[in-house]
C-alpha cells in the first residue's frame, strides 16, 4: 500500500477549518447549536471545527457506514445513534466526506424524523463526481477529484486515520 504526497497539507487543512469555523459562529450568532460527528472519519474534523466554533454548543455522535475498505456497499448501517434530544434544536451535522451521498442522506432524513429546529450539514471534503443521491450541503470544506483518499481521520481498512495531512491512497498491484 502506498501513500502519495499530500493532497492537503495540515497547514491548509487548519486554515479551512478555521474559516468554516468563523462562517458557522457568524451564521449561528446567538443561538446554541447541538453539533452532531459522524464517526469515525469525522473524528478529527470534528474535534478541530468545534474547539474554533465561538458560540455555545453541545455535542454528539452517530456511527454509520455503508463502506467496506474502498467499496460502497449500498446499505446504510447505523451502529450507534445520536442520544441527545433533537427535537426543536438547530443541528449542526459534522462528516468528513460525501461522495455518493447515500451514508449522509440516510443520516439526514433519520435526523429530520426527530423534528430539529434547523438542520445544517457541514463536510470537510466533497468528492461530486461520484454523487447519486442530491444531499443540500452547507458548508464545505474542500471539493476534491474522484481518489480515494486517506488521513485526517479518514481510512483505509481502518488504517491511515493518524495522519495529519489528506493523502490520495493506491493500492499496490
Amino acid at each position: 500500500m502506498v501513500t502519495g504526497k499530500p493532497l492537503l497539507t495540515n497547514e491548509k487543512i487548519q486554515a479551512k477549518v478555521k474559516e468554516l469555523a468563523d462562517r458557522i459562529s457568524d451564521d449561528y450568532a446567538g443561538k446554541e447549536i447541538l453539533a452532531i460527528g459522524v464517526l469515525k472519519g469525522a473524528f478529527m474534523f470534528f474535534s478541530e471545527l468545534v474547539k474554533a466554533i465561538n458560540i455555545p454548543l453541545c455535542i454528539d455522535f452517530i456511527i454509520a457506514s455503508s463502506y467496506v475498505k474502498t467499496d460502497t456497499t449500498g446499505e446504510v448501517k447505523i451502529y450507534y445513534d445520536v442520544k441527545e434530544d433533537i427535537s426543536d434544536k438547530d443541528v449542526l451535522l459534522i462528516d468528513d466526506i460525501i461522495d455518493t451521498g447515500i451514508t449522509l442522506n440516510k443520516i439526514r432524513e433519520r435526523i429530520l424524523a426527530r423534528c430539529p429546529r434547523s438542520l445544517k450539514i457541514c463536510v470537510f471534503l466533497d468528492k461530486k463526481e461520484r454523487r447519486i443521491v442530491d444531499v443540500p450541503i452547507d458548508y464545505v470544506g474542500f471539493e476534491i477529484p474522484n481518489e480515494y483518499v486517506i488521513g485526517y481521520g479518514l481510512d483505509y481498512d481502518n488504517k491511515f486515520r493518524n495522519l495529519p495531512y489528506i493523502s490520495i491512497f493506491k493500492k499496490k498491484t
